[in-house]
């Protein structure tokens, strides 16, 4: 197919758009992923990161510049994660080589195991808008449940999901919570394998780790991935801590991983939780609907969208995770008449977005807790 053939028709007979039939057309004109335009995206990211950090290095602890270079490398780091992301997609690179080396090493600066996170996500996009198998990063509850909570754990449940807690939210996901996971899934494999080895002295090793079972890996391989992650994470935290300083750099290595880790929640979360966004129990969940009335496009200006590899067009992103980030903007600008139903977010809107926490399950619809409390008649 050439690549300035014209998208077959991909609407109903109701004039809304199809997805399906858009779907297979995008796949054919736009999911054509490029090594030397990914290894391009790569070091025009890794390139001023590493600047930043010399720059670090060479100030002696100025102030200002630590100031600055925190919010570039947080920036920087931000772009990381979604080209990490778009490798777990396999469309970063042609290479499948690629996608993994590449993918691995973005993780490592990223602070997270890519394998694991891929395979998690890849559960989102397969439930996209079925919100009985996935409630969003935010752990979205009904409406029902919410009321059902004591006067106090409604309120631990609004706070939890406040805009203020991102930044903390992003380091315990970025920089925390990867590390305690395999760290505590590790132990209790050793103490698994010491206690086997005791009770049944002739069991092989490798039957009695079979037997493992654990919450923190789901295969041998995700472990491997996890930890191998991990010696590199933390090999280069204390490389960098040797030539930097421990403080310098962990200050503001992790002042740089709360900003970047919180602002990649609040990007997920509002490109899926907004006023009336497409939310279904599985029995009736329609994924094609879902793309076109359940996934935002946000608004951004240039700079933000180049930080954020494009992923604003997230409902592109959504009709065929295959297309690379570098022709999602393209393919949204040319099937534009297709889309007209996908809803914009600007960056004024962002808060309000973020207020939309509760699962409407009657209406299949993500609602604030302001107008859940107000069709129930009392206070929340």
């Amino acid at each position: 197919m050439r690549a300035d053939a014209a998208l077959p028709d991909a609407h109903t007979q109701t004039g809304r758009a199809c997805p399906k039939t858009l779907r297979r057309a995008a796949v054919q004109r736009y999911a054509l992923a490029c090594n030397a335009t990914g290894l391009a995206q790569v070091a025009t990211t890794l390139v001023p990161l590493a600047l930043a950090w010399i720059v670090v290095a060479s100030a002696g602890g100025n102030p200002w510049v630590a100031l600055l270079a925190t919010v570039a490398i947080a920036l920087l780091m931000l772009r990381v994660f979604v080209l990490m992301h778009d490798c777990g997609h396999r469309s970063l690179f042609a290479s499948t080589a690629l996608n993994s080396g590449v993918g691995f090493a973005l993780g490592v600066i990223a602070g997270m195991p890519q394998y694991v996170w891929s395979r998690h996500h890849a559960h989102h996009h397969a439930t996209n808008g079925d919100w009985s198998r996935y409630g969003g990063p935010l752990g979205v509850t009904t409406i029902d449940a919410y009321f059902a909570l004591s006067e106090h754990g409604r309120r631990r449940y609004r706070l939890a999901r406040h805009i203020a807690n991102a930044p903390l939210a992003g380091l315990m996901y970025l920089a925390v919570n990867p590390r305690v996971t395999w760290l505590k899934g590790t132990a209790r494999l050793v103490a698994h394998l010491v206690r086997g080895r005791i009770a049944e002295p002739g069991v092989p090793l490798a039957t009695l780790r079979a037997r493992f079972r654990t919450t923190a890996w789901s295969s041998p391989k995700e472990f491997r991935h996890m930890t191998w992650n991990n010696v590199a994470v933390l090999s280069t935290w204390a490389a960098m801590s040797w030539a930097i300083g421990p403080a310098t750099f962990l200050g503001i290595h992790l002042a740089a991983t709360a900003l970047a880790g919180g602002a990649a929640i609040v990007l997920f979360t509002v490109q899926h939780n907004f006023e009336y966004s497409y939310a279904s129990e599985t029995a009736d969940w329609d994924p094609d609907d879902a793309v076109v009335h359940g996934t935002s496009m946000l608004v951004l200006p240039e700079w933000l969208n180049w930080v954020t590899a494009d992923i604003a067009y997230h409902h592109v992103h959504h009709l065929s995770a295959a297309i690379p980030n570098h022709r999602l903007a393209r393919c949204h600008s040319e099937c534009a008449e297709h889309f007209t139903e996908v809803r914009r977010l600007t960056l004024r809107e962002v808060p309000a977005a973020l207020r939309c926490i509760l699962w409407d399950v009657r209406t299949r619809r993500i609602v604030s807790v302001e107008e859940a409390t107000a069709g129930r008649g009392h206070g929340a």
